[in-house]
């Protein structure tokens, strides 16, 4: 008998916390009814869920809109939704309907949990919808998810921001922090070790500042609590803000198995100029103390980080300021980028912008930089057995993959029985950050 389900399409941009929340945007479809498909020709309703952070971003997700006025014209009954941080910016949501009149609704951040009765509303009407909401309001709890990541899963622990780092919008479209109630994240890993998921990682825009806002307990209070639900699982957790991090933290990390010895601490940048400038509030003395500190507790803790190069103002000797700071600390991995100008940011009218040229220059410099510590560290790994999370398939590899706890991915041969289950690999060969190996 055919299928006569209807179907939806979401293509996802962005973080971590943008994944998750499109799992929350496929639940709802999923209770509505709705059928996933990755074609947008069989989609009933297609959803893009958007980022801000950089104008790449944006301009991947207009130019990927905008392809679907054809097949609009062609299947009249399509629904094409918008949402995210890109529609929360002021005036976003008015220029994209504007530019894309065939867009059937366009909703934010602070409202994605009405997907259902805007699109109901939709159904009824057939009017375009605007629903934009400009201030955040409550947390809404019991949103359906519809997982697709086992055996990892994501739990938002905290939504919005309260740093207002000169260069990023997020504050601005995602609202004021506020925590989730500790009980209702407990109950919601509780479930997920239940269902035989074995890695949690815990979400917001600020980790380490969870309960600040509440009272309620704190971040390590919330770590600790999760790490004795019985069962066999790791814990992550992204991410961090350098001024939150506390010598507390460091000692729950060593203190529970269970919690990964890996942690993600954002740099951004090492010159203590940009970091004013960024508003970063410390400077590259504070964060080699964490990082310090976290090493005296945890020696062998893999320590991740994300910086930016191309700031305003950033100098020759600014950006030495962040390559010396990258060769002491010895990061296990890095996220660059160049600086990306964001309209309604302080950092956008800021004078001294740094020219392309001069950026892709510094950027190639410090990816070959830690290119070559990767490589140093995955020699490390010759002969050694880790633990590794079977997570996939690779089809091109004809290899099972998976990650230790640390977040390094290893290849190895395996079978369907090893999916979603821990797997010892003695590693023979190393690829640059990747790692291969033998199942023993």
């Amino acid at each position: 008998m055919e299928n006569c389900a209807k179907k939806y399409l979401i293509t996802t941009y962005g973080c971590q916390m943008n994944l998750h929340e499109s799992e929350k945007l496929a639940g709802i479809l999923t209770s509505m009814g709705y059928e996933s498909t990755s074609k947008e020709n069989e989609a009933d309703v297609i959803v893009f869920n958007t980022c801000c952070i950089r104008e790449n971003a944006e301009d991947r997700a207009e130019g990927n809109i905008g392809a679907l006025k054809q097949l609009k014209k062609k299947n009249k009954n399509l629904i094409i939704a918008v949402g995210g941080c890109m529609t929360q910016q002021k005036g976003e949501a008015e220029k994209l309907h504007k530019k894309f009149p065939f867009i059937d609704i366009i909703f934010g951040t602070h409202n994605l949990e009405n997907f259902k009765e805007l699109l109901l509303e939709k159904i009824s009407s057939k009017k375009s919808i605007l629903a934009v909401m400009e201030k955040e309001g409550e947390i809404i709890e019991g949103t359906p998810r519809f997982r697709t990541s086992f055996p990892n899963a994501w739990v938002n622990i905290a939504y919005g921001c309260n740093n207002f780092c000169s260069y990023c919008i997020v504050p601005y479209v995602r609202g004021r922090e506020r925590s989730r109630k500790f009980s209702d994240v407990v109950a919601e890993c509780k479930e997920l070790i239940k269902q035989g998921y074995k890695e949690i990682t815990l979400l917001g825009q600020n980790v380490n500042s969870y309960g600040n806002d509440t009272k309620e307990a704190d971040f390590s209070d919330l770590l600790n609590e999760i790490a004795s639900i019985e069962g066999d699982f790791r814990l992550r957790y992204m991410t961090n803000h350098p001024k939150d991090l506390s010598e507390k933290l460091a000692l729950t990390i060593k203190n529970n198995p269970k919690i990964c010895k890996s942690i993600h601490l954002p740099l951004q940048a090492g010159s203590n100029n940009v970091l004013k400038n960024m508003n970063r509030k410390y400077t590259q003395e504070d964060y080699l103390n964490k990082v310090e500190l976290l090493r005296k507790h945890v020696p062998d803790i893999a320590i991740t980080t994300d910086i930016m190069v191309g700031f305003p103002g950033e100098t020759d000797e600014d950006f030495n300021e962040t390559v010396s700071v990258v060769k002491k600390v010895n990061f296990s991995g890095a996220f660059t980028f160049i600086y990306s100008r964001r309209k309604g940011t302080p950092a956008d009218k800021m004078p001294n912008q740094i020219p392309p040229e001069i950026s892709k220059k510094r950027i190639i410099e410090l990816i070959n930089l830690q290119n070559s510590i990767n490589r140093k560290d995955s020699k490390n790994y010759l002969g050694k057995t880790v633990q590794i999370l079977c997570e996939g398939f690779d089809e091109k590899k004809k290899l099972y993959l998976g990650r230790d706890e640390y977040g390094r991915m290893a290849y190895f041969n395996g079978n369907n029985q090893d999916l979603g289950n821990f797997v010892c690999v003695k590693i023979t060969k190393t690829g640059g950050i990747s790692l291969y190996g033998e199942k023993i």
